[in-house]
C-alpha cells in the first residue's frame, strides 16, 4: 500500500490531515519534507556556485542547522571565501570537487587541495578561508552541505590566507 506524497515544505504529521478544525502544527512539532525541486536558491552565493538551502531557519525554523546542495559549474572555482563561525561539513554527490585552502605547517605556507570523489566527506572548521574547485571541463560538481548554523554564512575574500595563530 502506497501513501500518497507530501506537498514539499507541508511537513508530516498525520493526525492534522484528520482534524480539519486544527491549524497547522508549529514548526518545531512536526516532521518537514523537502522535495529537491523545492530548494530554495536565495542564500548567500559565492562567485562560480550555485547553492540551494534545504533545511534552515527559513525552511523549516530550524534554529542550530543549515543544510542543502551546492552545485559547482564545469571548469570553474568559487571565490575564496569562509563560513563564518559555522563548521561545515560536505558530502560530494557527483563530479570531484576539489577544495583548496592553505597550510602554514611550511614556511612559506603552501596551497593544500583536496581531490574528492562521490560518496567522500570534506570538514570545514571556521573561519578557515577556502575555495572549491571544479576542474573536469563537462560534469557539474554537487554537494551537500550542512552547517552548524541556522543559515548559509559565507564571507567572500579577496584571497586565501592561513589563520592568526589566536584563531586557528
Amino acid at each position: 500500500m502506497s501513501e500518497p506524497l507530501t506537498t514539499a515544505g507541508e511537513g508530516f504529521h498525520p493526525h492534522l490531515h484528520n482534524a480539519p478544525d486544527r491549524s497547522a502544527a508549529p514548526l518545531h512539532t512536526r516532521l518537514h519534507h523537502l522535495r529537491a525541486d523545492s530548494l530554495d536558491g536565495g542564500t548567500a552565493q559565492s562567485g562560480g556556485m550555485r547553492r540551494f538551502a534545504a533545511v534552515s531557519g527559513k525552511t523549516v525554523g530550524s534554529e542550530k542547522l543549515w543544510m542543502g546542495q551546492t552545485h559547482v559549474a564545469p571548469a570553474t572555482a568559487s571565490s575564496d571565501h569562509h563560513h563564518g563561525e559555522s563548521e561545515t561539513a560536505i558530502y560530494v554527490v557527483s563530479g570531484h570537487p576539489e577544495f583548496v585552502f592553505l597550510d602554514d605547517a611550511s614556511d612559506p605556507p603552501a596551497e593544500v587541495r583536496l581531490r574528492t570523489a562521490p560518496g567522500d566527506y570534506v570538514f570545514v572548521p571556521p573561519f578557515v578561508p577556502h575555495r572549491e574547485e571544479n576542474p573536469d571541463p563537462a560534469e557539474e560538481a554537487v554537494v551537500v552541505i550542512a552547517r552548524s548554523t541556522q543559515e548559509a554564512i559565507v564571507v567572500n575574500l579577496p584571497g586565501l590566507y592561513v589563520l592568526p595563530a589566536d584563531r586557528a
